[in-house]
């Protein structure tokens, strides 16, 4: 699994970090990066000004920093930072409940967005997997989105995938779309087990999924329907919010 290195350099990761939240959530001031990172305002500002200096931010009208010319990419659903905000409680108690790694990720293209984490307290866990991207055919909140589509969308969604067997997937997740979860056991990370449900409340341009996430020697089948219970939970619950805050 891949989690943070024990030789890692705060400095750089902090850096990274921001410039991952500008890039997916949008603008950010100082006050907010410095909360975010949890080191000091001072701190704060000059990573924000080196990543202006280095065309990764630029400061808009109002003086906030934004995604700069490096960033600026196309495909990433704009009400992502509002949904991250409102999702981030339910996610905390998801891995409350369940004592493992719980993510929150949108479907950008063939790719999970992943927006969220909350890390359990184990030793041996999932870390955090905020801005990375994966495969949608692989991970467990991808294929729990690709269910929600139907055969042509799911072909235009994967068509530069290469070597991949569309019509065999397309069975895959006629089963998901049964059971209403995607289990990844080791398709994106050896070792790893996760299983995705999809938002209900999801839109063409905002698909979002949330996914519990844990070392395979912790992975009990026993308890799958259990944690399947927690995941709809939490799903449902951050469905009711979006409807709530007319987000959906």
């Amino acid at each position: 699994m891949k989690n943070r290195p024990a030789y890692g350099l705060d400095s750089v990761d902090h850096a990274l970090h921001l410039a991952t939240i500008l890039a997916q959530e949008g603008s950010l001031g100082v006050s907010e990066a410095a909360q975010r990172l949890g080191v000091a305002r001072s701190t704060a500002h000059r990573l924000l000004s080196m990543l202006v200096y280095r065309d990764f931010a630029a400061r808009d009208d109002r003086r906030r920093y934004v995604a700069g010319p490096v960033l600026r990419t196309p495909g990433v659903p704009e009400p992502v930072a509002a949904l991250r905000r409102l999702a981030l409680p339910h996610l905390e108690e998801l891995t409350a409940r369940t004592g493992e790694t719980s993510h929150l990720g949108v479907l950008v293209g063939s790719q999970v967005r992943m927006i969220a984490t909350v890390e359990c307290r184990h030793t041996l866990r999932v870390g955090e997997r905020e801005g990375r991207v994966l495969p949608a055919h692989l991970a467990s909140l991808g294929r729990a989105m690709l269910a929600d589509l139907s055969p042509g969308e799911v072909r235009t969604a994967l068509a530069e995938v290469e070597g991949l067997d569309v019509d065999r997937l397309l069975g895959e997740l006629a089963r998901v779309r049964r059971e209403g979860v995607a289990t990844n056991h080791g398709r994106t990370e050896t070792g790893l087990v996760a299983i995705g449900s999809r938002l209900e409340t999801g839109t063409a341009e905002l698909r979002a999924a949330v996914s519990v996430a844990m070392p395979v020697a912790r992975y009990d089948p026993a308890r799958r329907s259990a944690w399947i219970t927690e995941l709809r939970r939490t799903a449902d619950a951050i469905d009711l919010s979006l409807r709530v805050l007319d987000l959906a």
